[in-house]
């Protein structure tokens, strides 16, 4: 913009290649040139150039860059718009950030101060909240220790934790096979149209049962699949109205492999 306010006049020339280049003309690398070619004077740059609309660069009016981005190896695309284009365009823009700031109750100075204090914020709550969840996991540990079937001298526990994410199911997971000792454990969560499932067995015991096997036996049931070690399974599905009738069919599959 600073080019367009200063209203510098262009001026085209054809010429050949060779005298084009003896002038630093600007060339796109990689661009077969013909023995002619046009030769464009705009501001404080020349470059080759097929044609140009302005006498000067004032009458572009006004520049703004829309989007910028990648298209290939090396290349990369700039789209930007003009005059009274792309007055509309920042006008748009101030609008947007004159509404974000209302929202915020702010001026639209302060709103990126206000929405970097809003993030720390949230993470300071993600990192309560794990905390809780962590807790949750201990808390529901003890209480589901009790529910264990014993099987052929090794312990089966199958549970349904609402609300329980990924790394809630995995931390419950470990403080019930250090409780435990010698087990067989099967925990899931089932909301919408997602289900988790984590399976675990303890050391002693994968000889005969693989988590992996049980998580993927269980997910299998309600649109899923999963993988993982022999002692620590993770499963995913995404039919949680069969996640009850899944969880049933758990402690007869252990029972065969024991």
């Amino acid at each position: 913009n600073a080019e367009i306010i200063a209203n510098a006049p262009t001026k085209a020339r054809l010429m050949g290649i060779e005298e084009a280049k003896d002038t630093g003309a600007m060339m796109l690398f990689g661009e077969k040139y013909g023995e002619i070619v046009r030769v464009l004077d705009i501001g404080t740059t020349t470059e080759l150039c097929g044609g140009t609309h302005v006498q000067r660069t004032g009458d572009i009016g006004f520049f703004s860059i829309t989007s910028e981005g990648g298209v290939a190896a090396g290349v990369r695309r700039v789209e930007a718009v003009t005059g009274m284009v792309a007055l509309d365009y920042v006008q748009g823009m101030e609008a947007m950030l004159g509404g974000v700031a209302g929202t915020l109750r702010v001026t639209s100075g302060e709103v990126q101060g206000r929405v970097t204090s809003l993030m720390g914020q949230v993470r300071d709550l993600e990192k309560e909240l794990a905390a809780a969840k962590g807790k949750l996991a201990s808390v529901k540990g003890d209480e589901l220790v009790n529910s264990a079937v014993l099987v052929h001298g090794v312990k089966v526990l199958v549970a349904r934790l609402p609300g329980a994410d990924t790394k809630t199911l995995r931390d419950t997971m470990d403080k019930l096979k250090d409780k435990l000792k010698t087990a067989v454990i099967l925990l899931a969560n089932g909301e919408g149209d997602k289900v988790q499932i984590a399976a675990g067995v303890t050391a002693d015991t994968t000889d005969k049962v693989k988590a992996g096997e049980l998580a993927n036996f269980v997910a299998a049931q309600v649109g899923g699949k999963g993988g993982g070690k022999p002692d620590m399974a993770m499963a995913g599905g995404t039919e949680s109205a069969k996640l009850g009738d899944a969880l049933d069919t758990v402690l007869a599959w252990v029972s065969a492999k024991l």
